[in-house]
Formats: structure tokens, C-alpha cells, sequence
């Protein structure tokens, strides 16, 4: 089973006086990387949360954002701020000094006064309790996670499998048609010395054997063809492997290309260059698949 690199994940807990949401989502990447955004008084658990994600993920960009709410049960307490209702007091008696008022604040004018009572919510340590809860609320997003890039991992695997195949019926033909190359050069090239000398002249039939050999061993594919075959099955082996295998179909993908390449160059035959054109296409096509593969 492969696996892609892109998914997304969610969970959530409750611990202490707060519920706790993990989002995580994941895109391809060369390499592995963790991102985690969370709130600041939180951030003690970061490399305990960075850990449990390398446990999970061997490769891909992984972002994971981390919500924490207080629960409206949670215990709350009421400050005064008595330096500001001092000066609240001296302010107003000054004001009837100056102005001539009567009035005198009550109580509920004071506590309607801005910032004078302030609720807070009482801090809460991080300990290992909640600690637990926090890993264990990643988990269960990262498995979700991975419960898609499984889905994912399946879908590519199928597609690149029926590409490999496409990809083997087109060397087969290279591999029917690259023996009659050189018979097919030796026609053409007798009947062009024929055409140019005619009658008259008689030719070297050694020498035209020995540039029609020349020509078939510049022109031979067999070694290229061979190795092919040999990636092909290295690759369909890796498909069925359940390790991380996005950097080896890579770089099988690019000594394919390489083989192809030397083909085309070699081959000196329109219809290996036709086959080897479409080889080259499906190849690209594979390629651009397997970047988003773990």
C-alpha cells in the first residue's frame, strides 16, 4: 500500500476546563516538515506534539493548528481595581467641588464604571494530564489523516499501475519492431546504391555489409530495453511495498526517462521514434504523480 502525501485531519477533547480542537492537513514536501500553531501558554506541549507527528508522518508538509476553548462552566473570579475606583471617587468629589452637585455616587454607579470590576478566568498550569490529552486528541486527527492519504495512496497506486502497463505495450512494440531497423537500412540503403550507380558500375557487396553491420550496432537497443524491463518490475514491486517509496519510484522514473532517451537517440527508426515519444509522455505523466507520494 502507498500512501500520498496530501490529506487532512480533525479531532477533538475535553480536559480540564477547556475543549481542545486539532486540525491537520498535509501536502507534499521533499522532506518532512511540522508546523504547529497553537496558543502561546500552550506551547510547552509543542515538541511533545512535534514527536507524536514524526511517529505518524515519514514525509510531507504538515500543518496542524491547535484551538483551545474555555468551557463556560469554567471557574472564574472578580478583581477591583481599587486604585481606579480611588481615583474615580477623588475625580467626582472634585467635580462637585467645582460645579456646585449634590449627587454623590452609589454603588451602582461604581460598578457600571468602565474597567473598575474585571472578571478572570482562572489560569490553569499545563501539567502532564493535559499533556496526554493534547497527544492523545493529535493522534486520533493524524489517523484521520492517514485514513486519507491511504485513500489517496490507493487511487494513485491503481493510476500508475495502469500507466506501467500502457508504458510496457509500447516497448513490446519497440521490442517487435527493432530487429527489422536494420534490415529495413540495408534495403533501403542497397536500393539507393543501385539507384545512383544503375547498371553500369558494379559495388563492393563486402563493404555495403560492412556499413549495413556498422549501422545495426550503432543502432542496437537490446542493453536499454533490457534494463526497462528490469525497472519495470522494480516498480511495480515498490507499489506493493507498504514503506515510503516516493523517492525510489523518483528516481526509477528518471533512469526510465534516461533508457528512453538513448533509445530515441539510437534507434535511427520512425516508428521506435513514435513509441518513444509516447513512452516519454506517459513517463511525465507518472512523474508529476509520484511527487505527491510519501
Amino acid at each position: 500500500m502507498i500512501r500520498s502525501m496530501t490529506g487532512f485531519g480533525q479531532a477533538k477533547t475535553i480536559v480540564a476546563d477547556f475543549t481542545v480542537y486539532m486540525d491537520v492537513k498535509s501536502v507534499n514536501h521533499r522532506y518532512s516538515e511540522v508546523n504547529i500553531r497553537m496558543p502561546k501558554e500552550w506551547m510547552p506541549f509543542e515538541e511533545t506534539l512535534r514527536k507524536t507527528t514524526a511517529e505518524f508522518i515519514n514525509r510531507g508538509r504538515i500543518d496542524i493548528f491547535v484551538t483551545v476553548e474555555r468551557q463556560a462552566s469554567a471557574s472564574k473570579s472578580i478583581d477591583i481595581d481599587w486604585s481606579l475606583a480611588d481615583n474615580y471617587m477623588h475625580t467626582a468629589r472634585q467635580l462637585q467641588e467645582r460645579y456646585g452637585f449634590n449627587e454623590s455616587l452609589t454603588l451602582q454607579n461604581l460598578i457600571e464604571l468602565p474597567g473598575l470590576i474585571v472578571q478572570r478566568e482562572e489560569r490553569i498550569e499545563p501539567d502532564e494530564a493535559i499533556e496526554h490529552a493534547f497527544v492523545a486528541c493529535l493522534k486520533e486527527a493524524l489517523g484521520s489523516l492517514l485514513d486519507m492519504r491511504n485513500r489517496e495512496g490507493d487511487h494513485l497506486a491503481r493510476d500508475l499501475m495502469e500507466r506501467l502497463e500502457r508504458l510496457e505495450q509500447q516497448h513490446q512494440c519497440i521490442v517487435a519492431h527493432a530487429p527489422k531497423v536494420a534490415g529495413e537500412y540495408a534495403a533501403r540503403l542497397r536500393l539507393r546504391v543501385q539507384e545512383l550507380t544503375g547498371d553500369y558500375v558494379r559495388y563492393d557487396e563486402s563493404r555495403l555489409a560492412t556499413e549495413i553491420a556498422l549501422f545495426a550496432d550503432r543502432c542496437s537497443i537490446d542493453e536499454e530495453l533490457t534494463r526497462l524491463q528490469s525497472h519495470y518490475g522494480q516498480f511495480a514491486a515498490l507499489l506493493r511495498t507498504a514503506e515510503p517509496i516516493g523517492r525510489k519510484l523518483d528516481f526509477l522514473i528518471q533512469e526510465m526517462n534516461r533508457e528512453v532517451n538513448t533509445i530515441g537517440s539510437k534507434a535511427n527508426d520512425a516508428g521506435v521514434a513514435a513509441k518513444v515519444i509516447d513512452m516519454k509522455a506517459e513517463l511525465e505523466k507518472m512523474r508529476e504523480q509520484i511527487q505527491n507520494i510519501e
